[in-house]
């Protein structure tokens, strides 16, 4: 709508500019050459804006192949568990950022690359302070693509939660951050702190998934959701590590 406010406004500026150098001779513009104007600009403007895609659209684009799906088994109070969660590939030899959580005492962990491309992986660095670990993969896809991280955030900022939320793969959703700089209390002692508060729908599945702004740049990394009933589903809240903290699990300084 903006977009096409916009060009009406340019239109009607070029009329007017073009009635105001046309020569004595030259007919006076009529009410029809207005409104062939307004119609040829909105017309333009609305073909344009169809071929933009949505923000969603290219920030998914962007990062889709950079998307990984963790898998693991290990063995609990019940027996053998398994477990699924996300990661994304952050650097050209493979290495995948990811939660802590989703891999932590893992018996086995098994990744699957976008191009369907799977391998067993171990993990390379854990930060537990914040919650993240970096893997290394066996084996690597013919072709490695990296995502790009991204800078800070806003309160407002547009943001999309990437991930597998109760095992449906490859899940987009939408929302905005809500909050900055959040504690989360995980464990009687343990509290994950300057946390992204986002509104983002995520479930479990989403845990190391990314965090993306609107250009498909990872801001952070998907670490939980509000839990007040212990039920494990989405109450409107959720939280990511900032990629300036979760980047020191990849090898790369914190900023």
């Amino acid at each position: 709508m903006l977009l096409v406010a916009a060009a009406l406004a340019v239109m009607l500026v070029g009329v007017l500019a073009f009635a105001l150098t046309r020569g004595p001779e030259t007919p006076p513009i009529t009410r029809a050459d207005v409104d062939k104007a307004v119609q040829n600009g909105i017309a333009d403007a609305q073909k344009k804006a169809r071929q933009a895609p949505p923000d969603a659209a290219a920030a998914y684009r962007v990062i889709a192949p950079s998307i990984v799906v963790i898998s693991t088994t290990g063995s609990g109070a019940k027996g053998a568990e398994r477990g699924t969660g996300a990661g994304v590939v952050v650097s050209k030899d493979g290495t995948i950022l990811t939660a802590l959580h989703v891999v932590e005492d893992a018996d086995t962990i098994t990744v699957r690359f976008a191009d369907g491309t799977q391998s067993s992986a171990e993990v390379k660095e854990a930060t537990k302070a914040n919650d993240t670990a970096s893997l290394t993969p066996d084996r690597l896809p013919q072709v490695v693509v990296p995502a790009v991280l991204g800078g800070g955030t806003q309160v407002g900022d547009d943001v999309f939660a990437v991930g597998h939320p109760l095992g449906l793969a490859d899940s987009l959703s939408a929302g905005v951050v809500s909050a900055l700089d959040r504690s989360i209390k995980v464990s009687a002692s343990r509290t994950l702190e300057g946390l992204i508060q986002f509104d983002a729908a995520v479930n479990p599945g989403n845990s190391g998934g990314p965090l993306l702004n609107r250009d498909g740049q990872v801001v952070g990394i998907v670490t939980g959701l509000a839990n007040p009933s212990e039920q494990n589903f989405f109450v409107g809240i959720g939280f990511a590590v900032p990629i300036a903290s979760a980047g020191g699990s990849a090898g790369a300084p914190e900023q």
